[in-house]
């Protein structure tokens, strides 16, 4: 009797907040998942304690040889079958202010990192028939914040880069989603400006943050079998403020 390879989750910017998250959720889901990291990788293998079958993979996602080399380790441990989309930085200020540098830079890691890793990722689950592409925007990008015009950029862009790859690659049985929070709390939106934070806040009707577990439980959704019919999607969780 044999038995078929494990399904690999690749999850980048694995190592804290709503990463680390999924990357306990699809473990859970039974998942062998690659804890992607740019720099920090204790903290990516304290993710990998917390799951039944995990590795850190070091993974720069503006980095193309990075990508390729993460996609392979996948490659050697079994069938990719999930693809995380979650590496971001959120570098805020008002528009004046924002040089160009900066405004590229959250692009190249936002937008680029996941054109990168997704088109790394096509071909195997094309080959495969089967895989799941989950994509990390913002409610940011549906409807703007102050002071965040670099960051809502990229997650738009992202929403646009979904769609369109959602129907180059229908028929080939892979799904391409989008997964939108609202204010959540981790290190990134710690370093969120005061009116930033409050402003995010206060547009949920639930008055509330969300959880990086809710965040996860959405990705856990639309990565599965029973979301085999759902791409091109964006799914706001975000307490309502999307409304």
């Amino acid at each position: 009797m044999t038995t078929s390879p494990p399904t690999i989750a690749l999850v980048s910017g694995g190592s804290g907040g709503i990463g680390a998250a999924i990357c306990r959720h699809l473990a859970a889901a039974g998942h062998t998942v690659l804890v992607g990291y740019g720099g920090n990788r204790d903290a990516a293998e304290k993710v990998v304690a917390d799951c039944a079958s995990a590795e850190a993979v070091h993974l720069d996602v503006t980095d193309e040889e990075s990508v390729t080399a993460a996609v392979a380790r996948a490659a050697e441990l079994g069938t990719l079958a999930v693809v995380v989309n979650n590496a971001g930085v959120a570098d805020d200020d008002l528009l004046l202010r924002l040089d160009p540098t900066r405004f590229d830079r959250t692009l190249e890691v936002n937008l680029r990192g996941a054109y990168l890793l997704s088109r790394a990722a096509l071909r195997p689950m094309m080959r495969a028939r089967h895989g799941r592409i989950v994509n990390i925007a913002s409610i940011v990008a549906l409807r703007g914040n102050p002071g965040q015009t670099a960051y809502g950029a990229s997650k738009a862009g992202l929403i646009g880069l979904t769609k369109s790859l959602a129907r180059e690659i229908a028929r080939k049985g892979v799904t391409v989603n989008v997964v939108a929070p609202g204010f959540v709390e981790t290190a990134m939106t710690d370093e969120l400006p005061d009116a930033a934070r409050e402003a995010l806040l206060g547009l949920a009707p639930t008055g509330r943050a969300v959880t990086a577990d809710e965040v996860a439980a959405a990705v856990g959704f639309l990565a599965s079998d029973e979301a085999g019919a759902i791409t091109g999607a964006v799914l706001p969780v975000d307490g309502g403020a999307a409304m």
